[in-house]
């Protein structure tokens, strides 16, 4: 092992330095594995998927909970010169056959449970070309590569990666990710996040996602850290299992962080050793509550599979803020003029004043040098890359001192009256209520013109959900205008989600008010209040679309 502060162009180079090192490398409930033994685990399966490859692209679709198996085969592929594609396990039959067909694997590695589900799909693999990593078989063939040399067949030029798009508002698309790319990240989340190696990371997030790997796998790996797995999150198993494997970080996505504060509290919450978190959409209450309680510091990051490294963070930024563009090239556009957008102007509450002039697409004038494409779909490059420009497909706002605002992604602006919602910022609102987990505001059309703000919310009994205090709730928000009112309230126990905890958006805009749960309208002005939609207001309503020309668009 060297020293560890060389810093690599490749992640296979990243595990070599790990041989020889006795920090533990991986732990889980059950079991242990110092970094050496986490490197030769991983050249074993390297050496095995070898000797199975085939002609074609050296694709390995992994298709596991977070088990040890999962970490060794993105080190197997990285040592052989191979590429792992992360199988999303809540996909439906069809979208699983499709995932696996579009990326070419000519291996999957998965468990029993895995196999059931994949024995009656078409994927275009034979019978031997499936490795079950719980089945005895399985071990005795890893057994047999054990004592072959560990070594390199690939660098930083190497596709490593394959990750599929969370998909929450269209189609996913398998992203494209060198071993070169993700090992600048490694060292970038470092630099930006302060990881070392006396860390202990506790990965709860699904390892098919880039969160996972790009934010706590990847860093780990280039400080020798210690990872600690998970099979699944769990909201009442977080807190055992920090104190158990005693971590000192975590990343989390989604949902999870509002599952997790509404456990009950108890005046041990802060009996642990946690550090810092990092994570995607939680809220600024959010963050301030999850430290209050638990005593570790949450850091908000923006970036997305395809992308990141476009925001600098400032300790002087505002609360809301992402940061500052991370170089001058980094802008807010209107898509349609390819014009700067205006300065935001704030009231006293943090509402934009001026959307329609300062809310626009966040572009990196640049171009990227860090999207490296998504894997057979030249129409979605093609849509990224635009006027050579590198196009986020997220809105942003700028304030006069030079912060950048997340204002949600393209599909969350809602068209009300001539004028721009963010219904980003309308769910921020929602989160607020202690009694609601997750939150979705979305566009539905009004039965006479254009839009009208729709939106779910996720409590932990529906029935018992009190609408009239909630409706006295978003009265009394000062940066809830009345526009931003949702019209039509969703009230469910669950809401769809995407397998990394992303609320699906596009499902429940879909589904509108045509739902088993249960749904409300807000009547009325000034002292408003939410009705319950039996199915014959919800007739009257779709007759409303026939009666005004505009049953098309149901």
């Amino acid at each position: 092992m060297k020293d560890g502060h060389t810093r690599h162009g490749d992640i296979a180079s990243m595990l070599l330095d790990r041989l020889g090192d006795d920090r533990l490398g991986l732990r889980t409930r059950t079991r242990d594995w110092t970094w050496d033994a986490v490197v030769r685990e991983s050249a074993a399966r390297a050496a095995l998927a070898r000797e199975l490859r085939r002609d074609g692209p050296f694709h390995i679709g992994v298709l596991l909970d977070n088990v040890p198996d999962f970490g060794f085969w993105l080190g197997a592929a990285a040592l052989a010169g191979a590429t792992v594609a992360g199988i999303n396990p809540t996909r439906g039959a069809a979208q699983l056959e499709a995932d696996i067909r579009h990326v070419d694997c000519q291996l999957v590695v998965t468990d029993t449970a895995g196999m059931r589900r994949l024995r009656d799909l078409d994927v275009g693999l034979e019978h031997d070309r499936f490795l079950i990593v719980d089945d005895p078989a399985y071990a005795e063939l890893v057994e047999k590569h054990r004592t072959e040399p560990v070594v390199a067949h690939a660098g930083g030029e190497s596709l490593l990666l394959l990750l599929f798009t969370s998909g929450t508002t269209g189609q996913s698309k398998a992203v494209k990710c060198s071993q070169r790319r993700l090992a600048a990240l490694a060292y970038a989340a470092t630099d930006k996040f302060g990881h070392v190696r006396e860390d202990v990371d506790y990965c709860c997030m699904p390892m098919f996602h880039g969160n996972a790997i790009m934010a706590l796998w990847a860093p780990a790996l280039a400080n020798g850290a210690t990872i600690c797995l998970t099979p699944k999150f769990s909201a009442s198993g977080f807190l055992p299992d920090i104190r158990y494997f005693g971590a000192t970080f975590f990343t989390y996505v989604g949902k999870a962080l509002g599952y997790l504060l509404a456990t009950p509290e108890t005046p041990e919450d802060s009996d642990n050793c946690l550090v810092r978190g990092f994570g995607t959409e939680a809220s600024v209450d959010d963050q301030a509550e999850f430290q209050r309680r638990f005593g570790a510091k949450l850091y908000e990051g923006y970036g997305s599979s395809e992308g990141s490294g476009l925001v600098a963070l400032d300790r002087a930024a505002p609360e809301r803020a992402l940061g500052r563009p991370a170089h001058p090239g980094v802008a807010v556009v209107d898509p349609e003029t390819l014009r700067d957008c205006a300065i935001a102007v704030l009231n006293e509450h943090g509402r934009v004043l001026n959307a329609d002039e300062a809310i626009g697409e966040i572009v990196d004038k640049a171009g990227s040098l860090v999207f490296e494409g998504y894997y057979k779909n030249d129409a979605a490059d093609a849509e990224r890359l635009r006027n050579g420009w590198y196009w986020t497909g997220d809105l942003g706002y700028l304030d006069a001192d030079g912060f950048l605002y997340f204002a949600g992604r393209k599909g969350d602006w809602i068209r009300i009256d001539s004028e721009n919602i963010s219904a980003l910022s309308i769910e921020r609102v929602l989160r607020r209520d202690p009694s609601v987990l997750a939150s979705a505001v979305f566009a539905v059309p009004d039965p006479r013109s254009g839009d009208q703000v729709m939106a779910a919310v996720e409590v932990a009994d529906p029935a018992a959900f009190d609408i009239r205090a909630f409706a006295e709730f978003l009265d009394s928000q000062q940066d809830l205008g009345s526009k931003d009112m949702p019209g039509l309230l969703r009230v469910s126990a669950c809401l769809p989600v995407t397998g990394s905890n992303k609320v699906l958006k596009r499902e429940l805009q879909r589904q509108a008010w045509r739902t088993s749960d249960p749904v409300y309208r807000r009547s009325g002005r000034g002292s408003a209040e939410y009705l319950l939609m039996s199915a014959a207001n919800k007739a009257e309503l779709e007759a409303e679309f026939a009666r005004f020309g505009r049953g098309h668009l149901l």
